[in-house]
């Protein structure tokens, strides 16, 4: 005799759940592996595709449905059940399995090794390493007893250098990176400086002021950090917001004209901009490849 299947239980594959205790309640949402931690690091922005079922559970796997008077006393009632899923997925705890934490583990791997390859050169041809290259390094750090120690400066000071450990999951990519470039550095195994390109961009003077929908992501830097927070940016703000020191500015006839550093990964960036924004009627020139001496 077969064994009937209860009509409100849900069978899900692939899935992850995210839950949130409220005081005696918990609740759960359901979710594909390896997408929520892709939500919550802003790389996946479809909430389709990280929630299998787009509502609030007591128990996912039963089918309970949590009743709206519960959700009320638990988040008030100025919340939607979205309002209510999103918030679960951002603020739940997530139980991350071997496969899930591997994949964020690669992820984040690659992007600190994309991040310092972009951002490094040899000091003598002023070219920059292959990412394989700087995957060797920072693997020789890691395992070496020189990935730490000291340095007694002319002052008599010791200084304790970078270390690198290696690339750690769950951890902010871009601040990895910037910890693994310190110890390249500071170990040198092999020839490494810090690079920025000079360059000059032109750009008739009446588009300046045109305002720019979806600006691409400002360097670090103190010319970023003043156009920060200021409401639609123009295209003036965005060139000289993905520049990382503005060297000077002019204006000759009917063209602006503006010469800076950016780092060499911000290159392409800003001329798809140009390419795209001003629709031909810019230009930018590299004037030259510039090592910096890193003191910190």
């Amino acid at each position: 005799m077969p064994i009937n299947q209860p009509m409100n239980q849900i069978k899900l594959t692939n899935v992850s759940y995210v839950r949130m205790k409220k005081g005696k309640k918990r609740y759960e949402i359901a979710c594909y592996k390896n997408k929520v931690l892709e939500w919550r690091q802003e790389i996946e922005k479809d909430l389709d595709n990280v929630v299998q079922i787009q509502d609030v559970f007591l128990n996912v796997s039963r089918g309970e449905v949590a009743p709206k008077a519960d959700l009320e006393k638990s988040f008030g009632k100025g919340m939607s059940r979205k309002d209510i899923m999103i918030h679960i997925l951002d603020k739940g705890d997530i139980q991350v399995g071997d496969e899930e934490r591997k994949a964020q583990l690669d992820r984040t791997h690659n992007e600190v090794i994309n991040i310092v390859a972009s951002k490094l050169v040899n000091p003598k041809t002023k070219l920059p390493y292959t990412t394989n290259m700087i995957e060797k390094a920072l693997e020789t750090l890691a395992k070496s007893e020189g990935a730490g120690g000291s340095n007694v400066e002319a002052n008599g000071e010791t200084k304790q250098l970078p270390r690198w450990r290696g690339v750690m999951a769950g951890k902010d990519a871009k601040k990895q990176a910037n910890i693994a470039m310190k110890a390249l550095i500071a170990h040198q195994p092999i020839a490494v400086a810090k690079a920025r390109m000079r360059l000059r961009v032109t750009c008739p003077t009446p588009m300046l002021k045109h305002s720019v929908k979806s600006a691409p992501k400002a360097q670090v830097s103190e010319n970023a950090n003043e156009n920060e927070d200021k409401g639609p940016r123009t295209v003036k703000d965005t060139i000289l917001g993905l520049m990382e020191e503005v060297e000077s500015q002019e204006v000759v006839g009917d063209e602006w004209e503006a010469v800076g550093f950016v780092d060499p990964g911000a290159v392409r960036t800003l001329t798809d901009f140009i390419g795209g924004q001003l629709k031909g009627r810019g230009n930018l020139e590299v004037l030259d490849m510039a090592v910096v001496d890193e003191e910190d």
